[in-house]
């Protein structure tokens, strides 16, 4: 069965615009989540001394300060506790001892750390500056790998990619930290590894059928990598169903940001950056 996706091109760029539009007042208006990681706040790594001692006492003794408990490996646990805004290094020491006056005996400590505004705003430089280089490194290498329309569809569905990503952690106020940029990292790079195989695949068929109408000639390369399309996007969001269902809290956020990225990534290539190339004669392209 041959799936007519030219046949719904201007669909698609009503939704997109719709998504990104979506997207932007979401960061605008609601902005990100920040985790510890960029917030700054405490983080200790515990181990209870009694089996009695659960994660879910610690979290109720701890209920007033708001705290992410997370059990890892050998039995310890880790306990993340934001700071509010402006806090004072006599701030965070007295937030440390308040925690510890709570757990009391109960627990044995591994680690404490403090990630202050300070640091946590060098991440957030650190973290954008990441985002920025890998995109113009990505831009850079489809103006040198394509030119003409392949090079325009590529770079306004890699555009696409990075606002919906952000649109998305913001819309769904998912935690925004290192293993946030992470995500949106590999979603991207998955994004652009797709479209690369999807537009090699058109590119030969244009050599190959020199009087099929555009239209149909992406109509039928789309179909002839669509099968291997939705089987890599099927098996890699079967691993991460498997993630979310026995992961904990922060590596069920890690998968349903992936799943978004890699659904995100498979729409883009087969609408936008195909459709794109609708408007322009690739078959008097060179590169």
């Amino acid at each position: 069965m041959k799936l007519h996706f030219m046949k719904y091109r201007k669909l698609s760029y009503w939704i997109s615009g719709a998504l990104i539009v979506l997207s932007i007042l979401s960061l605008l208006f609601r902005g990100l989540n920040y985790g510890i990681d960029f917030a700054g706040g405490i983080s200790m790594e515990v181990t209870p001394v009694t089996a009695e001692y659960t994660v879910d006492k610690m979290r109720s003794e701890l209920a007033q300060f708001s705290p992410e408990l997370q059990q890892i490996d050998g039995g310890s646990v880790l306990i993340r506790v934001g700071l509010p805004k402006g806090a004072t290094d006599a701030m965070q020491n007295e937030r440390v001892r308040e925690i510890k006056n709570i757990l009391g005996d109960n627990v044995t400590y591994s680690q404490v750390q403090i990630v202050g505004p300070k640091i946590g705003g060098e991440l957030i430089r650190g973290g954008i500056w990441a985002i920025l280089v890998s995109f113009i490194l990505m831009s850079v290498y489809i103006w040198i790998r394509y030119r003409g329309g392949y090079a325009v569809g590529s770079f306004i569905s890699l555009l696409l990619d990075f606002v919906l990503m952000f649109g998305f952690f913001s819309i769904m106020g998912l935690e925004f930290n290192q293993t946030a940029i992470a995500v949106i990292l590999m979603g991207v790079g998955y994004s652009i590894n797709d479209k690369v195989v999807n537009y090699d695949r058109i590119d030969e068929n244009i050599k190959k059928y020199h009087k099929m109408p555009m239209g149909d000639l992406i109509d039928l390369s789309v179909n002839e990598m669509l099968s291997r399309t939705l089987r890599t996007s099927v098996s890699t969001i079967l691993a991460l169903i498997g993630i979310y269902i026995f992961g904990n809290q922060m590596l069920r956020e890690f998968s349903i940001a992936m799943t978004f990225s890699i659904v995100m990534g498979t729409l883009t290539s087969i609408y936008i950056s195909n459709v794109i190339l609708y408007h322009f004669n690739l078959r008097e392209t060179k590169y």
